[in-house]
């Protein structure tokens, strides 16, 4: 512990000497949570093959004791996301209760919309009327189970698209789409939002009915305040400026949601921050210079509810470390984001100093933040490094006792 203490002493001395408040940097880390999402601990896979594991969950409770266990290495993942029908069970309320049991309270629920034999053609965007009502009522069912289980938020994904041109009408699959979307926004709660994702391709190669932000923007502008945009990191065009989408949705007060993942070529759903770091990194200080602002302006509102949540398929890699390295990982970006000089940065923006204001984010971003980190988790009372706590602890060896052939997708 004293190679820790003196390497934060360090830290410390060099952020104050950059003129950073470090005890504004310190609460926004404590209060920095991501939902972790119940389907990242179960066996998944490729479009080629399900690689089964020993000791993945067998049902949805086990899947929210894997989830504690993240959430008691870390302190930054009090929520649990569900999708459905993979964690449909008999009674709701006694999944939320042992979710409290375990210290976690159930987070955004998600639709499935790709895997029923009957969404072959799409789902809500299908030109059978028989099938759009049956992906509406499915999505309706969702927003009952998250009244059951407490939960605020819906996310939505639609797999809904066609391989070829002439396939079927683009306009007409645009209108199915809005009168589904106005069907479920009325049944929403008071207080629930319905975060709209979008994904340029894959499954659907020739055009995808929900392909892009701006097309998820004019949705949710149409259906009311309670509709908002979810970003996801990996479902964008290579070269995409993710961030510019951030900013552009923060102004506008419709970022609703962000998933965390990492791509390389396309949605490759790897650990976040393992790929470009930078990219997380550079999102993150778009919503830090919104909660910055000083008035009560929308886009501070806006940034101060957006719901963080991973969304990774870990085929290969085990899946708890793969999760704590995830949260770890968007923990590291959140904190380093922290980390700029915003009067500098300002002052640099308003003399038009182009290599002083790119300075002072990227000073930022080559800060080793690892001491503040432990040294935050030390004070919170967690292991200052998650990672190796796990794999100390008998949790591992425990699960082990489930077997292989766990709840797969």
């Amino acid at each position: 512990m004293a190679n820790n203490d003196l390497a934060y002493t360090v830290f410390e001395r060099q952020q104050r000497d950059r003129g950073i408040d470090l005890d504004r940097v310190k609460e926004r880390i404590k209060g920095f949570t991501v939902e972790t999402p119940s389907w990242g601990y179960a066996d998944s896979g490729t479009r080629f093959k399900v690689f089964q594991q020993v000791g993945v969950p067998r049902d949805p409770f086990e899947k929210i004791e894997d989830a504690a266990q993240v959430h008691r290495l870390t302190g930054a993942c009090p929520n649990v996301a569900l999708h459905i029908p993979w964690d449909r069970v008999d009674d709701y309320d006694r999944l939320r209760r042992h979710a409290a049991e375990l210290g976690l309270g159930i987070g955004a629920i998600n639709p499935n919309l790709f895997q029923d034999a009957d969404y072959r053609f799409g789902s809500v965007c299908n030109s059978d009327p028989a099938i759009r009502r049956k992906a509406t009522g499915h999505i309706i069912e969702c927003i009952e189970i998250a009244r059951a289980v407490g939960s605020t938020d819906l996310n939505l994904w639609f797999a809904d698209g066609t391989n070829y041109p002439g396939q079927a009408s683009i306009r007409a699959r645009k209108g199915w789409l809005r009168e589904c979307l106005a069907d479920v926004y009325a049944a929403l709660n008071p207080g629930m939002r319905l975060l709209i994702e979008y994904k340029p391709f894959e499954p659907a190669f020739y055009h995808t009915d929900l392909a892009d932000w701006g097309m998820a923007y004019t949705l949710a502008t149409a259906l009311g305040d309670a509709a908002l945009v979810l970003v996801d990191s990996g479902h964008h065009a290579q070269g995409t400026n993710v961030e510019q989408i951030v900013a552009f949705l923060l102004d506008e007060g419709k970022l609703g949601g962000f998933h965390f993942n990492s791509r390389k070529y396309a949605d490759d759903d790897l650990i976040a921050a393992a790929i470009n770091p930078q990219e997380l990194f550079l999102i993150f200080a778009q919503i830090h210079d919104a909660l910055d602002e000083t008035t009560d302006s929308g886009a501070r509102r806006t940034a101060e509810r957006i719901a963080y949540m991973i969304d990774e398929s870990h085929n290969i890699e085990p899946k708890i470390p793969a999760m704590i390295r995830s949260v770890l990982n968007v923990q590291s970006q959140w904190a380093k984001a922290l980390l700029i000089n915003r009067d500098e940065l300002r002052e640099a923006q308003a003399t038009q100093d182009v290599l002083a204001a790119e300075a002072a984010v990227r000073e930022a971003f080559e800060c080793d933040v690892r001491p503040l980190l432990r040294a935050l988790r030390e004070e919170q009372g967690l292991p200052d490094d998650p990672m190796t706590a796990y794999h100390a602890s008998d949790y591992p060896e425990r699960i082990r006792a489930r077997g292989i052939g766990g709840a797969s997708w």
